[in-house]
């Protein structure tokens, strides 16, 4: 594989990475509170789900569109997840906004799930349902990156290997350490993440904005891919003015009382 397949595999596995990493929360908390065969059950049925929106999304993104319409619409949809992924990332890094904590999720899950009270069929429909909803809305954001990086690198496969291989290795190490994968630094993660997403969404949106000129075709950036990383590094500059900008000031620390002696 070349360079640039590779780069492809590992920006998509690191953008998939944190999507699974709170995917598989919400199923552990089921499958350890409530019931593994309905979670799982849950699981599967979303993957199932997901895997027909990546057929029929994929083909009517390839086949409907322009080079250059397909350009800004993914280029646009990229540009927007991104800025909400640095938008929270910014007011985390400020104090603004509290840090991501995956055990505290995981006993948010726990509590409601204890909650529910028992059922009383095969079939334990709270624990199904939510782990089918926790998987199918972070998968939806992992189906858009698969699309959105491989359409527009022409390799959906190589996209697609990327995700795959995220979704194996956060499984294979919470199995192995029965635990939410709270070690992991999912700030900073979602922080490079959202990175990557403006820059790619800036870069393709732009090229995109040749379909309004004559001949519809794709504007060319000078210097071509390597623009992608004078935008990583403008998106980086810029995020860290916000953060600067934005960041609570620390709380005063009171003055020590002094004791005065009053002479009589």
């Amino acid at each position: 594989m070349d360079a640039a397949t590779w780069g492809l595999i590992i920006a998509t596995f690191v953008a998939c990475f944190v999507e699974m990493v709170e995917a598989t929360t919400i199923v552990m908390a089921m499958g350890y509170t409530r019931s593994w065969k309905s979670a799982l059950a849950g699981t599967f049925a979303a993957l199932g789900a997901l895997a027909v929106v990546t057929v029929a999304a994929g083909y009517a993104l390839a086949n409907w569109l322009p080079e250059s319409a397909l350009q800004l619409a993914i280029g646009g949809l990229l540009l927007i997840f991104g800025l909400q992924w640095l938008r929270k990332a910014i007011l985390r890094s400020s104090g603004r906004k509290a840090i991501h904590d995956e055990d505290a999720i995981y006993r948010e899950e726990v509590a409601a799930a204890k909650a529910a009270g028992e059922t009383k069929t095969g079939l334990d429909l709270f624990a199904f349902m939510v782990s089918f909803k926790g998987v199918f809305l972070e998968g939806m954001e992992v189906v858009f990156i698969v699309l959105t990086f491989g359409l527009n690198a022409g390799n959906i496969p190589g996209a697609a290997l990327g995700a795959i291989a995220a979704v194996v290795i956060v499984l294979g190490v919470a199995v192995a350490l029965r635990r939410p994968l709270s070690m992991i630094n999912e700030n900073l993660l979602k922080y490079g993440v959202g990175l990557l997403l403006a820059s790619f969404g800036t870069y393709w949106a732009v090229e995109g904005l040749g379909i309004f000129r004559e001949g519809r075709e794709s504007i060319d950036w000078p210097g071509h891919d390597l623009m992608i990383l004078v935008l990583l590094v403008a998106w980086l500059l810029l995020s860290r003015i916000f953060v600067a900008v934005l960041r609570t000031p620390s709380s005063p620390v009171a003055a020590p009382e002094v004791a005065v002696e009053v002479k009589k």
